[in-house]
């Protein structure tokens, strides 16, 4: 269920990284936790964001979430889909749905976070 070439944290983000390049969005458990998802509130391109730190939100007929960051970096592209099209998130969280692009200050950030194996692990338990 969970792409092994991502990298997960227990906030329910995952990112996917490609050397200083990564791709950040929201796990298939956050939005079906979530439930209904009616707006995205993102960072502006050209941002810096830091590890850990809320960097937006997700609201849904339920509750709004802060979005964590998993990584320093500055943001080089905003999901500008999910504007008009927040639902979106609900229906492909782990493709056409990503939240943000960033650049990474530190890569080695990506081995502190979670395997697909041991997200899931991290859920059942």
């Amino acid at each position: 269920m969970y792409p092994s070439n991502f990298r997960y944290t227990k906030d329910h983000e995952w990112i996917e990284a490609a050397g200083a390049q990564g791709t950040v969005g929201i796990t298939h458990h956050a939005q079906s936790e979530l439930g209904d998802i009616v707006y995205v509130d993102l960072p502006r391109v050209g941002a810096t964001i830091a590890k850990g730190d809320t960097f937006g939100s997700v609201e849904s007929v339920k509750a709004v979430s802060d979005l964590y960051s998993p990584v320093t970096g500055e943001v080089t592209a905003v999901n500008e889909l999910l504007a008009t099209a927040p639902e979106k998130l609900n229906a492909d969280p782990h493709g056409e749905a990503w939240l943000i692009k960033v650049t990474l200050t530190d890569a080695s950030e990506i081995q502190d976070l979670l395997s697909a194996e041991e997200y899931q692990t991290y859920l059942e338990g």
